[in-house]
């Protein structure tokens, strides 16, 4: 484990420079799930996320003759802006391989803070490589993500301020891709108090640090597809298993579509933005994924929060439909004066609202004279949508669902 002096001397390190982010009791999740659970908002961290905590202390930490020649980081989004803030404060050059899929808010943000963007690779891991080969080539430094006890001590103030305010947490919920972050506080919780629950989440879209916990030895993954693209490492690292299998009680796995409902519910009950790896925390949670008993005190780690605004549209709206307070429907209709009067008569009688509507009279799939309308509306839950689904009916309309909550009429 990255030891306790390390990580108190990266507090030391970074405490002037990056923000000392709430750690929050959420009364409606802890209702919710029976157990005192407190929020660790790194969403609100000065870059959105954790990992300026650890670039910052890497980079402190460099030689003059280092810091001269500039450093280089492989990044989804998170680590790249860290490291060209902490760059920026040292006045030191920084190139910034990022992958091509890189949500394009993090890309602009890396860019904004100053640093020199290269889009490279399909994953992380493939970045990883190029930024390798890119730093030997340029005479850089090269800051990793998480293979660097620098970095895991800079984590691991997390769990100092953590700690700090909720001595006795029983459960401490930590996102896992690389695993940097869980190694620092992890390390940190443990040698504070042993006998604290650390409980380690990843995305079933990228296993490779799940299942190799699981076997106990190194498991890399083929591909990795989720929408945590904070999380989503291909290859698991030695260096931070090792550190996990000693101080880690427990690895799951949460799904995108259960990622997605817990960014969802973080932006409408709790108002917090938090992007798809700042929420496997909540979603394990949520879904039961570890046991603890009622009323215990769990810190979750929100690690961060900058989401794609497109990504968080899409989530937004799967979430409607899914909760039944938004449904689209095809209605046929002869296409003559009057007809679709008649239409949203019967619909504004059930009490829905129309908020878009798409007017079709060229498909080839349509007899001749007939029109197919495309109608969104809003609901206020499954009843509702049958009742509208039932005036529909009532009335002779010939019609079909699009996409519908999950329910037996689908």
């Amino acid at each position: 484990m990255v030891s306790l002096h390390k990580i108190v001397q990266a507090k030391r390190q970074i405490e002037a420079f990056v923000s000392h982010t709430p750690c929050v009791l959420s009364t409606r999740i802890s209702t919710r799930t029976d157990a005192l659970v407190y929020l660790k908002k790194e969403n609100l961290q000065i870059t959105g996320a954790y990992k300026v905590r650890g670039a910052f202390n890497k980079i402190a930490n460099l030689s003059s003759e280092q810091k001269q020649k500039g450093v280089v980081a492989a990044s989804a989004g998170n680590h790249a802006q860290g490291v060209a803030i902490s760059a920026g404060h040292f006045g030191i050059k920084a190139s910034i391989i990022m992958p091509e899929a890189a949500p394009l808010s993090k890309v602009a943000g890396t860019k904004a803070l100053g640093a020199c963007v290269i889009l490279k690779g399909n994953n992380f891991d493939e970045a990883y490589e190029y930024a390798l080969e890119y730093a030997k080539e340029h005479n850089m430094t090269f800051i990793h993500p998480f293979d660097d006890e620098l970095v895991q001590a800079g984590q691991g103030t997390i769990a100092i301020e953590m700690l700090d305010e909720i001595p006795d947490l029983d459960y401490i919920v930590v996102p896992v891709g690389g695993g940097g972050l869980i190694s620092g506080v992890a390390s940190y919780a443990k040698q504070l108090n042993p006998n604290i629950k650390i409980i380690g989440v990843s995305a079933k879209g990228a296993p490779a640090m799940y299942e190799s916990f699981k076997a106990r030895s190194k498991h890399n993954s083929s591909c990795v597809r989720t929408i945590a693209d904070g999380i989503a490492v291909r290859d698991a690292s030695d260096i931070t298993l090792a550190h996990i299998l000693e101080c880690v009680d427990e690895m799951v796995q949460v799904s995108d579509d259960e990622i997605a409902n817990a960014i969802l519910y973080l932006l409408e009950s709790q108002k917090i933005v938090v992007e798809g790896a700042g929420a496997v925390g909540v979603a394990a949670l949520f879904e039961k994924r570890f046991n603890y008993e009622k009323g215990a005190k769990i810190g979750i780690v929100l690690s961060g929060g900058n989401i794609d605004v497109q990504m968080l549209n899409v989530i937004i709206e799967k979430g409607l439909i899914r909760s039944a307070r938004k449904m689209i429907i095809h209605v046929t209709l002869i296409d003559k004066p009057g007809a679709l009067t008649g239409l949203t008569q019967v619909l504004a009688s059930t009490g829905a609202n129309i908020v878009k509507i798409d007017y079709d009279r060229f498909s080839t799939k349509l007899s001749y004279g007939d029109a197919m309308i495309t109608i969104t509306l809003e609901t206020k839950g499954e009843e509702h949508q049958s009742a509208v689904c039932s005036a529909l009916n009532t009335n002779g309309y010939k019609f079909c669902l699009l996409y519908t909550s999950p329910s037996p009429r689908d």
